[in-house]
């Protein structure tokens, strides 16, 4: 483990800044440990049969599924963001901005075979309370084929209230940096293990999305949606989660408050804050990112400069800092980058909020790495040309 440290100078000097004060104070220097976790790099160029063995072995590099998820309930958030028409090009959307099937397939079928007790997959579907087996089906996708991976598969729209009586708290340690916790669905306190599934991409807002902007979509839209009702929960997810980019509003007031009234209404400051809360108010124990096929230009192909990539990689780790540290380096950027220079030429690093809050390191000469070394297999997104 590395430390994070931060002086009591600076600490009681933010502290009185934001009350309009000025002190002086020695500056003794307060010092925490930071997860590092390995992290597993696999060479996967398609996705086909291989997928499963390239799974297999790269958790077995990071420390074995059986110990981790044993007789357990193991909850995985999947990144199938958008609607199921988005498409680049009248390409299927598993190949560009979501996770592959095959890749939940192998992983659910892994996950079994460790002994997992019983899986809920889960995607906050916009907009819909429909069942996330019709979101599936309506993407050319066939559910059956993770039911029939593992023993025990479920699944649940967490984007409202779904199969629960009551929405879950999620308190962030030490006061949070945008709300002081957040109300989920049930299904992410109802489990053991709690499984990020992310792809390799680029991010208008937060320069990245990977295995940790992808938890931002596990709030509910019922609660954090534009058109959420003002004193509590809406029945229905109405819109998406402007509140989070523009703080135009706040959410439903049954939920926990924001951390200030007075917080910038820049979306570059204030969704990586929301990503930051969320992985340290409810923490990612497993780690995945495909990266066979992808999107680079952005996280949705409506964007301009967006276009497809083929890094042919997947990575996986037990610290959601860590392998979003590896999987920004494998797309040619610096995890130790700060706001104003690539990838976050607009806003403030979650990898870098995240390490503060205590979540992990992003520095990657603390961080175990397995399989190939970084600099023979990464692929420079920003360089990839537009197709002619």
């Amino acid at each position: 483990m590395m430390t994070s440290c931060i002086s009591r100078r600076k600490f009681l000097g933010a502290v009185a800044g934001a009350a309009g004060l000025w002190m002086a104070r020695p500056a003794l220097i307060f010092c925490r440990p930071l997860p590092t976790g390995r992290v597993a790099i696999g060479l996967c160029p398609t996705y086909g049969p291989e997928v499963t063995a390239a799974l297999a072995g790269m958790f077995d590099q990071v420390g074995g599924l059986e110990g981790l998820v044993r007789g357990k309930t193991v909850a995985i958030k999947l990144n199938m963001t958008g609607s199921d028409y988005d498409r680049l090009h009248y390409t299927p959307p598993e190949l560009t901005h979501w996770v592959h099937p095959l890749v939940i397939g192998a992983t659910v079928h892994l996950l079994g075979q460790a002994g997992a007790q019983r899986i809920r997959l889960l995607e906050s579907p916009m907009s819909t309370t429909e069942s996330l087996q019709e979101f599936m089906l309506a993407a050319n996708w066939e559910p059956r084929m993770f039911t029939r991976a593992a023993p025990r598969v479920e699944f649940e729209n967490t984007n409202y209230l779904g199969y629960g009586k009551k929405y879950s708290r999620f308190m962030v340690p030490d006061g949070g940096l945008m709300f002081k916790g957040y109300d989920l669905n049930h299904s992410y306190e109802d489990c053991d293990v709690f499984v990020s599934l992310a792809k390799l991409k680029e991010h208008t807002t937060a320069g990245i999305t990977l295995t940790m902007k992808n938890c931002f979509g596990i709030t509910p839209c019922t609660i954090y949606g534009d058109h959420a009702p003002v004193d509590e929960p809406g029945l229905t997810p109405v819109g998406g989660r402007g509140i989070f980019h523009s703080g135009a509003r706040l959410p439903s007031l049954s939920a926990p408050p924001p951390v200030s009234p007075n917080e910038p209404k820049d979306p570059g400051y204030r969704v990586p804050r929301v990503v930051a809360d969320l992985v340290a108010a409810r923490p990612v124990h497993l780690a995945i990112i495909d990266g066979i096929e992808s999107i680079a230009g952005g996280e949705l192909p409506g964007y301009t400069h967006a276009r497809r990539v083929k890094p042919g990689l997947l990575v996986a780790g037990t610290n959601c800092v860590a392998t979003d540290a590896v999987g920004a380096a494998l797309m040619g950027f610096d995890p130790m980058a700060e706001r104003g220079t690539t990838p976050f030429e607009t806003c403030d690093s979650t990898l870098q909020l995240a390490e503060q809050l205590g979540v992990g390191t992003r520095d990657l000469n603390q961080i175990e790495v397995v399989g190939p070394a970084i600099s023979k297999v990464r692929l420079d997104y920003r360089r990839v040309p537009m197709p002619g």
